[in-house]
């Protein structure tokens, strides 16, 4: 080959070289550029079962459920069909009420009229009412709400339905019912009418046991259901709770929350109770529906003693059973940060944490980068690098308001991804 050409070639060759030496580095740069993947806390289990088992004295049918608000569920039973409420539903009522016009405790709030609906429905011989009420008359919102919770008044519900959104009907109240009912997730609830009489007011055990919950937390609410029995002054007799022998029950600590019995409905019952466990005083919160006796029952009142009893039994049996138990150790590894590009640094437990829960009863765990007891979920960013024992996000055990949580932190020196993880990703 001629000279000139052999060095024609070398340049063409050197030319060809520096292009794809230039294209490669224009990738590597590109690469090494390209913003990285967002990091993600990966817990390394989502669940803690208590060791043990709990028997739960359950009824032969129908449906209940069981939680403790912060641990989570403690046991479910029965098909979760919506069935008739019967008065539970007078629950919604209040909450809705609460919502609208909130009490502190011992509040008495407005005062409200009593109108021509609410006497006239007082005359009822076969639904649960107040008699005597006369037309004008005025009692606080507070009276009101016992008068609707403690003898479980149909026509006081009404009235406060009323009165809520200014109608002279209880339709507008009751879309607000069912609108609240979907903002709490209660997916196979459907109220028709703000007393529960009405037989297409149904619902489910699991999602009444959701609007427990929610209502539980309303300060004058918690007042007014754990009263066995209250005066109020414009009344000829004093109102008597229809869930009086619980709230009277010796070593339970039932403080409420509504009885409901109807022949559509046959007993139900959602109740409240608390027990002390180490400095502790945790909610328990119950719900049974659908108990019915064999043979004739008007207006289902044995209906009624039977889902008492058979609540009561459920009580006692959570409440010897629930106590403290150790789920999370200092130190323990709970997960690890994975940087999306292949890396991992392990996560530890700060604290150890221990939650009130009864043998048997699966906990939920989960890693956020929240702070504060409970929250967990997002919060500030992770860190790109931090030294071994730099605390970057929460563990929290348990599920709600309540739950318990401790600070995580790395448990090795945590550092970007290196250049060759950035040069070989994929995505």
């Amino acid at each position: 080959m001629p000279e000139t050409s052999r060095r024609g070639l070398g340049r063409r060759v050197k030319v060809g070289t520096s292009v794809v030496l230039l294209l490669a580095a224009t990738a590597a740069g590109v690469q090494f550029l390209r913003p990285l993947p967002e990091q993600r806390l990966v817990s390394a289990q989502d669940t803690h079962t208590v060791d043990g088992t709990t028997a739960i004295p359950w009824p032969a049918k129908g449906q209940a459920a069981v939680r403790v608000p912060g641990s989570g569920d403690i046991g479910v039973f029965g098909e979760q069909k919506p069935v008739p409420t019967a008065s539970v539903a007078k629950v919604m009522t209040a909450y809705v009420v609460l919502k609208g016009h909130p009490l502190r405790k011992n509040d008495p709030g407005p005062r409200i009229e009593v109108d021509a609906k609410a006497v006239a429905d007082g005359t009822s011989e076969h639904e649960s009412r107040i008699v005597g009420l006369t037309v004008g008359a005025k009692y606080s919102q507070l009276d009101m709400l016992k008068m609707l919770m403690i003898p479980s008044a149909n026509n006081v519900a009404r009235l406060l339905a009323r009165w809520d959104t200014g109608s002279d009907s209880e339709a507008a109240f009751v879309a607000k019912m069912n609108a609240a009912a979907k903002e709490l997730g209660m997916d196979d609830t459907t109220y028709t009418d703000p007393s529960g009489l009405d037989a297409g007011t149904v619902s489910t055990a699991v999602d009444q046991l959701k609007l427990a919950e929610a209502v539980m937390k309303e300060e004058a609410f918690r007042a007014v259901v754990a009263m066995p029995n209250a005066t109020i002054e414009g009344l000829p007799t004093p109102l008597i709770n229809n869930n009086g022998n619980l709230l009277l029950a010796p070593g339970l600590s039932i403080k409420g929350i509504k009885t409901g019995s109807s022949t559509p409905a046959g007993g139900t019952l959602m109740w409240a109770a608390y027990k002390t466990v180490g400095g502790e005083t945790p909610l328990i919160l119950g719900t049974m529906m659908d108990q019915r006796v064999d043979g004739p029952d008007p207006d289902a009142a044995n209906s009624l003693l039977l889902v008492k009893e058979n609540s009561r039994k459920v009580i006692e049996a959570v409440r010897t059973a629930l106590g403290s138990t150790p789920v999370i150790r200092k130190g323990q590894l709970v997960g690890h940060i994975s940087d999306g590009l292949g890396g991992t640094t392990p996560l530890v437990a700060t604290k150890d944490v221990a939650a009130i829960a009864v043998p048997g009863q699966r906990l939920r765990i989960t890693l956020g980068t929240g702070t504060g007891t409970g929250t967990g979920g997002k919060g500030k960013p992770l860190p790109r690098e931090a030294k071994a024992g730099t605390e970057v996000g929460v563990l929290t055990v348990g599920d709600g308001a309540g739950a318990k949580s401790v600070p995580i932190a790395v448990g090795a020196e945590l550092t970007e991804p290196s250049f060759g993880a950035r040069l070989t990703r994929l995505s």
